[in-house]
């Protein structure tokens, strides 16, 4: 057991956002209530720093921002770290998703996303209608707004820096065969993968994750790295579980996840569940304890 966290590391995507991309008013004044305590609140998310502002309520405050799957590192607007993807693996990854026909966005940094024109008809035909039933709400409308608002469609890539990349298949089959493509292509050219659900694959930066991004974040803030809180929801938060003090999944969860953690939700993400959870450490309850581990290496 332990006392109220010294910092809390909170996933997006199916935690404190809704189905249809949306982070509550309530899930922002418990957010702003805990820091007025004195307990730092972070977002750790695979979504990209320029993303995050179209999804959250006005005023919305954290303490600091790990992106891309632990890619970089934000505090009030600024990058305190910056990991980057080298333009010789870009162009050969784009290569090989252009030969598989995998819809891809490019991440620069401080700069629009990106695909190619000459890949655009093939990209566009993986989020035609009607929706596959086993992709999820939020990940379609996602890619929807992708396609009609946040692309850049470029000749070439531009840049130098870039976060991440995102791919996505509208069958399962599909995007297992690319992530395939990527384990081979791992043998010549170091990088990692990530997935938040089964019909995406992220590629970042080699041994970058939620994990490294956290524990920079700490040393940022000189914060020591016990009674740590993280709350998430699927695979791209296990480097970030298996980290913290006190692992929380979210009842919308997968199965395989939440067997791991040592708590989860009563609410799902569509019921405002990390409100819910952490209001356990409001003020009026200062003593109020974590609920017991679950996990037998705890």
């Amino acid at each position: 057991m332990v006392l109220k966290p010294k910092a809390i590391f909170l996933d997006m995507d199916g935690t404190i956002l809704n189905r249809y991309n949306k982070v509550s008013v309530a899930t922002k004044e418990i957010i702003d209530d805990l820091r007025t305590q004195g307990i730092f609140v972070f977002i750790a998310t695979g979504r990209a720093f320029d993303e995050i502002e179209e999804l959250v309520p006005e005023g919305f405050k954290v303490d600091g921002c790990i992106t891309s799957n632990g890619m970089a590192g934000y505090v009030e607007g600024e990058a305190v770290f910056k990991h980057s993807l080298s333009l010789e693996l870009v162009k050969t990854i784009i290569k090989k998703a252009r030969k598989n026909k995998v819809y891809y966005e490019l991440f620069p940094y401080d700069a629009q996303r990106m695909t190619l024109k000459q890949d655009k008809q093939y990209v566009e035909e993986e989020i035609r209608d009607p929706k596959p039933d086993s992709v999820e709400i939020n990940e379609w409308l996602s890619r929807k707004n992708a396609l009609k608002e946040e692309i850049a469609w470029k000749d070439h890539v531009e840049g130098s820096e870039f976060s991440k990349f995102y791919f996505f298949a509208r069958t399962k089959e599909h995007i297992n065969k690319w992530k395939d493509e990527l384990n081979e292509l791992k043998k010549e050219i170091d990088f990692t993968t990530s997935t938040s659900s089964n019909h995406n694959v992220e590629v970042m930066v080699a041994n970058v994750n939620k994990a490294t991004g956290i524990k920079q974040m700490l040393n940022h803030f000189g914060v020591a790295a016990d009674e740590i809180l993280a709350i998430g929801d699927s695979n791209n938060d296990l480097p970030m579980f298996q980290f913290v003090s006190h692992a929380v999944a979210m009842k919308n969860a997968p199965a395989s996840i939440q067997e791991i953690v040592d708590d989860v939700t009563e609410f799902t993400c569509d019921e405002d569940g990390v409100y819910h959870y952490l209001s356990q450490f409001r003020l009026q309850n200062p003593n109020q304890e974590m609920t017991t581990s679950k996990k037998d290496n705890k």
